[in-house]
């Protein structure tokens, strides 16, 4: 595909193994130039503190809900990382098929050469062994859809690096796991729950459905909910199935839906149905505060990067390099459920703070990050590309889910200094 947006001139090709000594103290001074010059572009065309023109601000969410002092580690740009991904598809067994992009045939690696740079400060690399020794004794939950699932992928390789965990227990699909590291005896688990409501979903593995999905705003679901306060550490997040049509109860009563065929209900809209589930799910969270409660720390919206179309009608994301700032700003689609998202969290940040708990309470703001990296995708490299021996075949790429390792690795890198640094 030509891309009609100015691409990035400056790339870092993966570092050549069999080159010679005095070869590679060349290129290592090249390198570290190259480095040099795209941190100075970028610092001169888009100045600290600029961010990508959105619908909210987050500065003042971010300074809220972090220590007073540190920087926003959620204002920076991509630069060049030699050095790589900290775990490759192959010392990694916890990557799952349809998001190992190596393994599947992804040719190029210009992806995997990128880090998140802060303006205003350094961000750490994932410290597995320090995570291990902090985390002792301790129980994290993964709340939410296939994104955060896709997270842990990336959790759980960064983390096998010291330690490799055992699996306790899976649920018959394998979308909901449990694994403990057991010489630190922490236990990681995965609550897969796309609405965080209660919703009876009637979808194939293949995402077709024969009957609307019936979401109770107004009625958490139980598999995370009863068991909430057990945990330390909880990691939260949704949206993505809020898109699908769907048909919308409170009460026990038919209120409305989104997109529903059947006319003689209130179109109400997505964005009605999260902002409502929101108020739900952070009222819950501010509930507890007398009892024992975990750390939550809520994930923002992911935004996608298809082109010329969608995934049902033929959009594709093939780009190999980042956008540079401001080069895509996201669609209306992200703005609406980025404002819900911003809106409700500072109403719980605020009940929070006026309860002497506001630490417990955390926004993990991967929205820019991840905005500017539509190279990071899975793409059409879902599964080993047999359709090759067929160039009439149709591929349905996927350009909301990540690359193991890929970018998705950022998100806990900021994990790592949120909790632990």
């Amino acid at each position: 595909m030509t891309n009609k947006k100015k691409q990035m001139s400056w790339i870092w090709q993966p570092w050549p193994s069999s080159l010679h000594r005095k070869t590679d103290n060349m290129l290592a001074k090249v390198t570290v130039c190259l480095l040099l010059i795209g941190i100075s572009y970028r610092l001169l065309f888009y100045p600290a503190g600029s961010s990508v023109k959105q619908l909210v601000s987050t500065n003042e969410i971010n300074r809220n809900s972090t220590d007073k002092g540190k920087c926003n580690l959620f204002d920076g740009m991509w630069i060049p990382n030699p050095s790589g991904p900290a775990y490759t598809n192959s010392t990694c067994r916890f990557i799952e098929d349809h998001q190992n992009c190596l393994m599947n045939g992804r040719p190029d690696k210009e992806y995997l050469h990128w880090g998140w740079k802060p303006y205003q400060c350094d961000l750490s690399l994932f410290d597995s062994y320090l995570f291990l020794d902090v985390m002792r004794d301790k129980t994290w939950a993964f709340i939410g859809d296939s994104i955060l699932r896709n997270q842990v992928q990336s959790f759980l390789c960064l983390l096998s690096k010291a330690e490799e965990p055992v699996e306790l227990y899976h649920s018959s699909d394998f979308k909901s796991r449990r694994w403990l590291f057991r010489k630190h005896n922490l236990t990681v688990s995965l609550i897969w729950t796309p609405f965080l409501a209660h919703a009876e979903i009637f979808e194939n593995e293949n995402g077709v459905s024969d009957a609307p999905i019936q979401l109770h705003f107004d009625i958490l679901d139980q598999s995370w909910s009863t068991t909430y306060t057990k945990y330390d550490y909880v990691v939260i997040s949704g949206g993505q199935w809020f898109l699908k049509y769907a048909v919308y109860w409170e009460n026990n009563s038919i209120v409305g839906c989104h997109n529903c065929p059947d006319k003689s209900h209130a179109e109400l809209g997505y964005e009605f149905a999260y902002s409502k589930t929101l108020q739900l799910v952070f009222r819950h969270i501010t509930s507890l505060i007398g009892e024992h409660i975990p750390v939550v720390i809520f994930r923002t919206w992911t935004p996608s990067h298809f082109e010329f179309g969608q995934w049902f009608d033929g959009g594709i994301c093939n780009r190999t390099v980042p956008y540079n700032e401001g080069e895509f700003n996201g669609s209306d689609v992200d703005h609406g459920m980025r404002e819900i998202e911003l809106r409700e969290f500072e109403k719980a940040r605020k009940v929070m703070e006026s309860s002497g708990k506001l630490n417990y309470l955390k926004l993990l703001d991967t929205y820019q990050l991840s905005l500017l990296r539509p190279d990071g995708h899975v793409g059409s490299y879902r599964t080993f590309p047999r359709f090759d021996k067929n160039r009439k075949r149709k591929v349905q790429y996927d350009c909301l889910h990540w690359c193991v390792p890929g970018p998705i690795d950022a998100w806990n890198d900021i994990i790592m200094e949120m909790v632990v640094k």
